[in-house]
């Protein structure tokens, strides 16, 4: 009796799609109903998403001061509450969460490169335990065809 391999679904699945790991242009192109929608957002997420945006909302932000400080104006408080802080601290956000995916992506991406070097190591384990098998069973045999009687 000999074992015989029988490799998991998904591994069968990985050995017939060599595929990258999913990134966001991946995601968007399946999505064909949204697509363009999905498109624009990713668009407009990248342009407010920088800390030069950050700096044109400052600016912006600063030229409402003088009429937010005069009399009957909203007051200093309100206008870094409702201007200054939405206008800028958007466009901070937007870029650190940007390096935070840009971060986990690379984590991703290695892990994906690991996940797929310990698949083909152990599709290796496994030819090399069969070819251990096939000598052992040929040995087995050469080893019983000597035993008196047999």
């Amino acid at each position: 009796m000999s074992y015989s391999h029988v490799p998991h679904p998904h591994t069968i699945e990985r050995l017939e799609h060599l595929d990258k790991p999913v990134k966001t242009a991946d995601v968007l192109a399946e999505e064909s109903a949204t697509k363009f929608n999905a498109w624009l957002a990713v668009k407009i997420t990248d342009g407010v998403g920088t800390m030069w945006c950050a700096y044109v909302f400052a600016a912006v932000a600063l030229i409402g001061l003088p009429p937010a400080l005069k009399p009957g104006g909203e007051g200093i408080i309100a206008w870094i509450a409702q201007t200054f802080l939405q206008l800028v601290l958007l466009s901070i956000i937007i870029v650190g969460q940007n390096i935070a995916a840009a971060s986990s992506d690379k984590r991703s991406e290695n892990t994906y490169k690991d996940a797929e070097a310990i698949l083909s190591e152990a599709i290796e384990i496994q030819k090399h335990l069969q070819s251990q098998d096939e000598e052992l069973i040929a040995a087995l045999k050469v080893a019983l065809s000597k035993v008196p009687g047999k």
